[in-house]
């Protein structure tokens, strides 16, 4: 198996370790790229787009990375914070005063960035056509009452988290997730077109579900309803949606350029002050969260790494997208990471294959 891209010396290793990846079945086909300072020292990829091992995937490739694109609302709003036009403590109802029904009114944009406010999905039922509707779908949340007591415990909000970054940004920036992404790079992508859609590597889907531990009624909204997620749709009409908290396209380059943000504080004309880059990754909340089945940190949209997240120091901060995707920044050495598969595996957080290449990359820089 061939490694394509870039390799600047003392990275080998986290070449080997893709490619072992691929051979031995792991992965059908990623890229890895690693971004210090503003210069890139990583950019691979290997393997296939197809089963049939016929289309390679190179680092030019995009691929779906899910919950990955989390990081990429969090950095959007940091940027926002850095500029004045909202903070962390004012209330999201300040901003969005329907959002202020049902209890909701004394919710931070840290909480809600946190995951604590309560809206990690919804018990009752509806199309889930909707979730490609903006309008109808903030006009839900707005409504929302609260699965539990915002700000006593984190519960991870699949779709939901996506849709109240996004509309704090359209209120603060003018503009939406999507729309702020393409002002600064082709390789992340929030709402794909056509002609981007040829980039795209279509995903393999996991040989079984998540474990989500015992399931609660709080988990059941967040993940197995059937109107939990968009569906009854084509793939075609998903892609082409903003739905931010999940179905973002992006290259490995693409999201570690991007983290760069949180990693150094400046990527292409966006930046981040360090006093709000502070802010984005203190710790909001902390324990065993109610909809993952994992003890998390959590920022401002961002997980802290804990010593069993990402294999890392405990300096550095990321997400992951279902089935294996990451990112990463590590701010004590302005490094940002991110890791795309087109091969998913059961894995919501901690996937085995991006942990080994953190810490590959991690051996590397020391």
């Amino acid at each position: 198996m061939r490694i394509t891209g870039q390799i600047n010396d003392g990275f080998q290793s986290v070449g080997g370790i893709l490619e072992q990846s691929v051979d031995a079945g792991h992965d059908l086909g990623a890229s890895v790229a690693v971004v210090v300072g503003g210069e890139t020292v990583l950019n691979i990829a290997a393997g296939h787009q197809d089963r049939a091992k016929t289309l390679p995937y190179t680092p030019e490739t995009m691929a779906p990375v899910y919950s990955s694109g989390k990081a990429v609302c969090a950095a959007l709003i940091a940027v926002a914070v850095s500029e004045g036009k909202l903070s962390y403590d004012q209330t999201v109802a300040s901003l969005w005063p329907a959002f202020g029904a049902e209890g909701k009114d004394q919710i931070t944009v840290a909480q809600a960035l946190s995951h604590q406010a309560g809206l990690s999905g919804f018990t009752d039922a509806f199309d889930p056509k909707r979730w490609l509707d903006w309008e109808q779908t903030t006009t839900a949340i707005a409504a929302a009452k609260p699965l539990w007591e915002p700000g006593t415990a984190s519960g991870y909000h699949p779709q939901t988290f996506g849709y109240i970054a996004g509309e704090l940004l359209i209120r603060t920036m003018g503009k939406s997730v999507g729309q702020l992404i393409r002002r600064v790079t082709k390789d992340v992508v929030c709402g794909l077109s056509l002609s981007e859609a040829t980039r795209v590597s279509p995903m393999v889907k996991p040989k079984r579900a998540p474990d989500l531990g015992a399931i609660t009624p709080i988990k059941r909204a967040a993940f197995l309803e059937a109107w939990s997620s968009p569906s009854g749709v084509s793939r075609q009409e998903w892609a082409a949606a903003e739905i931010p908290a999940s179905n973002m396209h992006a290259t490995a380059h693409g999201l570690a350029e991007f983290m760069q943000l949180f990693a150094a504080g400046q990527f292409a004309d966006l930046s981040i002050s360090d006093a709000t880059r502070s802010e984005a990754w203190a710790e909001r909340i902390s324990g065993e969260d109610l909809v993952l089945p994992y003890h998390l940190s959590w920022g401002a949209g961002v997980i802290r790494e804990n010593g069993k997240i990402f294999g890392a120091p405990p300096t550095a901060i990321g997400h992951y997208g279902f089935g294996g995707s990451c990112v990463l920044a590590d701010p004590a050495i302005g490094l940002s990471f991110a890791y795309v598969p087109n091969q998913q595996s059961p894995s919501l957080v901690a996937d085995p294959r991006a942990v080994e290449l953190i810490q590959a990359v991690y051996k590397a820089v020391a």
